[in-house]
């Protein structure tokens, strides 16, 4: 029952129910929010990725070169190669390294898997050995991989004046304006753009390639969402192998 309180007046007796405090009430639906909401990302079309702002940006990714390993005659090629990549630049791009630790469990199991079906005695010695080298190289350093990329990107305000004042009037939807035409404006300015590096790249003895639209969703799908090998702490490589001796 609700609490009723008494309010005299004279000659009239009234109850008044007592409100209820707004601060108490919950909500009947729960608020959702989606990672993507708060992502500048708006699309992924044509290898193109369009930012919610009008914006656009096309990724490359390169090939590695080990410098050490190059002669002192090499070594000045390759760094006069990469000052006049610098120098030809007319445009702003961002260079991107992403390193991960590895975990080797699978490719330990790999490397059983493999030597089980080796009946040669020698070759499955040999096979033994390289599993133990690489057990013993992990426990002294730690296994990276690391992928270079370059991104190159288009900005809202290459529309157009007009265009770009439109965008601090008008907002509708995750784009300013329709796809077609901030991809149809991104490609005209990024492309030539694409081919200049790819060119320059060659000249340094590296292979750059642009990203098509599922691995550009895979990549970020990635970043986002680490895998769970990455996640969890990495086995010791003397647990692996106390794993595998009690089977």
């Amino acid at each position: 029952m609700v609490p009723l309180i008494d309010k005299f007046v004279p000659g009239v007796i009234k109850k008044l129910p007592i409100p209820k405090t707004p601060i108490f009430n919950t909500p009947d639906t729960p608020i959702v929010g989606t990672t993507q909401n708060h992502l500048p990302l708006a699309d992924i079309i044509d290898s193109v990725l369009l930012y919610k702002d009008g914006g656009a940006a096309v990724i490359l990714e390169s090939t590695s070169l080990n410098f050490g390993l190059l002669s002192e005659r090499e070594q000045e090629a390759v760094v006069a190669s990469y000052a006049a990549l610098i120098n030809s630049l007319s445009f702003s791009t961002q260079i991107v390294i992403r390193t991960q630790r590895k975990d080797i469990t699978q490719y330990i199991q790999y490397i059983d898997g493999a030597a089980a079906k080796i009946q040669n005695p020698k070759l499955a010695n040999l096979m033994t050995s390289y599993r133990n080298f690489v057990l013993e190289t992990t426990k002294k350093r730690n296994v990276l991989g690391k992928r270079f990329f370059v991104i190159i990107p288009f900005s809202p305000l290459e529309l157009g004046i007009s265009q770009s004042f439109k965008l601090l009037t008008k907002r509708r939807g995750p784009l300013p304006y329709t796809k077609d035409y901030v991809l149809k404006k991104a490609k005209i300015a990024l492309f030539p753009k694409r081919d200049h590096l790819i060119r320059q790249g060659a000249r340094l003895g590296l292979r750059l390639r642009q990203l098509e639209t599922e691995q550009i969703t895979e990549l970020l799908y990635n970043v986002y969402n680490p895998p769970k090998e990455t996640i969890k702490e990495n086995k010791d490589p003397s647990e692996i192998e106390e794993k595998d001796q009690k089977q």
